[in-house]
């Protein structure tokens, strides 16, 4: 008998390995962070000694949701500006909010409420863009949690920084301090095309080419910011991107709302990750992605949130559902998107798009133990007869039960065991009480 630290055994395992589809009955063998092994539970009780056990008869156990587009202390401005297009709720609300209260505090306390929404909702690594990403990458490493921290960059000051140089310099002071570090990675993060001047960029890809990292930026989010950019640049975004020679197997391209069937191709092309966050999208009116003609041109499209001030939360179950949904009504088909493909969008897709896929996205030997597991026993998702559709279009985020990370339980039967939830709340209330006191005399 072999000793492990934990052995999972699950009325259902969804590896979402490319291989097998849906294991009943199986046994996932922790140790040391690892997945050891995947193994029917009879042998995995033969053959292993573990120090803790956990039984899930009524669960689907599934690789941990990856977020591959947050800004994670938004959360503190959840609602506070609802029902209007996005430059109107940049501008308006937004900058003016975070002008007044960026802060080291403020992001610390908005990061550690979106960790614990995101844990309580299945979610294990999620893709940061915001200010003082050290403090973020700080506070991911005490919860436990799994993240690309974004080394933002705009062209305006701000609390932060006060220029594009500036912001490059913390960025990659950032990326040498967390450098190595075995859950938290760095990626550039410039914000979007409108924001960002070409000199930046230039920069930006001779750094990312040079130390291998990822970059993340909005892209076509809006039509208005394409009919700008044809406007200011004479060509639409994208084609300015590429001929800055952005556009690579590096880049993640968020929103990507307004496409012409040849930027499909060139995507493609150029392997150009998509990552897709439909109700934020829809919530701010800016369009839908076409999901399956992406997916369809061989374009990696994986899952993100945005950030809980657009959405208003971080949910990636109820993302998966949107995503299907929306995703058959732009294709025309009810075939397309479907429930299997969007779990991998939420999983393995978002893995590879981050770099991570050799890492997590799918439960596999070797590979890193983040798992979160699900209870479809609820009245709402009976009868089960396949637990893949009974999770994208029947569950919800209540449902998740324990949430592993590297093979330690942050979320335990619901109960947070890394981060207090009385005082996160508290510290909520205190952010609420400010802002709305600052935001009623916005126009």
């Amino acid at each position: 008998m072999t000793k492990i630290d934990t052995l999972i055994c699950a009325r259902w395992i969804v590896p979402v390995d490319g291989d097998r589809r849906l294991l009943e009955d199986h046994a996932v063998a922790v140790h040391r962070g690892s997945i050891e092994a995947v193994l029917p539970v009879d042998q995995a009780h033969e053959r292993y000694t573990p120090a803790e056990i956990v039984e899930l008869d009524r669960h689907v156990l599934l690789p941990g949701l990856i977020n591959t587009h947050t800004h994670a202390a938004m959360n503190l401005m959840r609602g506070i500006a609802n029902d209007m297009p996005l430059m109107p709720w940049l501008t308006e609300h937004i900058w003016p909010i975070e002008g007044a209260f960026m802060s080291a505090e403020f992001v610390a306390d908005g990061t550690d409420l979106a960790m614990a929404e995101m844990l309580r909702g299945g979610t294990t690594c999620f893709n940061d863009m915001y200010f003082f990403p050290d403090v973020v990458a700080d506070r991911v490493d005490h919860a436990g949690m799994r993240a690309a921290v974004g080394m933002i960059v705009i062209d305006f000051p701000t609390v932060w920084a006060a220029n594009a140089a500036e912001y490059l310099e913390k960025g990659l002071a950032l990326r040498d301090a967390w450098r190595g570090h075995d859950r938290i990675t760095t990626v550039f993060a410039p914000h979007a095309p409108y924001t960002v001047s070409d000199g930046p960029l230039n920069k930006i890809r001779t750094y990312a080419d040079e130390m291998d990292l990822r970059v993340h930026m909005h892209v076509h989010e809006t039509a208005f910011e394409v009919e700008d950019s044809v406007q200011k640049h004479g060509e639409r975004p994208l084609a300015r991107l590429e001929r800055l020679g952005l556009l690579t197997p590096g880049f993640m391209a968020v929103h990507m709302t307004q496409l012409t069937d040849t930027e499909i191709a060139r995507c493609a092309a150029q392997g150009v990750h998509v990552l897709h966050s439909p109700e934020s999208n829809l919530k701010l009116a800016s369009g839908l992605c076409p999901v399956q003609r992406l997916l369809d041109a061989g374009v990696n499209v994986a899952l993100g949130t945005d950030g809980a001030a657009s959405n208003n939360d971080l949910d990636m179950i109820g993302e998966m559902r949107t995503a299907a949904f929306i995703g058959k009504v732009a294709a025309d088909d009810a075939a397309a998107v479907s429930a299997d493909r969007v779990l991998a969008m939420a999983t393995i897709n978002g893995a590879k798009a981050l770099g991570l896929d050799h890492v997590t996205g799918s439960i596999v030997p070797g590979k890193a133990a983040d798992l979160c597991a699900v209870d479809l026993g609820a009245i709402e998702t009976q009868p089960v007869f396949d637990p893949v559709p009974a999770l994208v279009y029947n569950a919800s985020r209540e449902q998740v039960t324990d949430t592993w990370v590297a093979g330690r339980r942050l979320l335990a039967e619901r109960r947070l065991t890394t981060l207090d939830e009385t005082d996160i709340l508290s510290r909520a209330e205190h952010w609420r009480t400010q802002l709305a006191d600052h935001d009623k005399d916005a126009p």
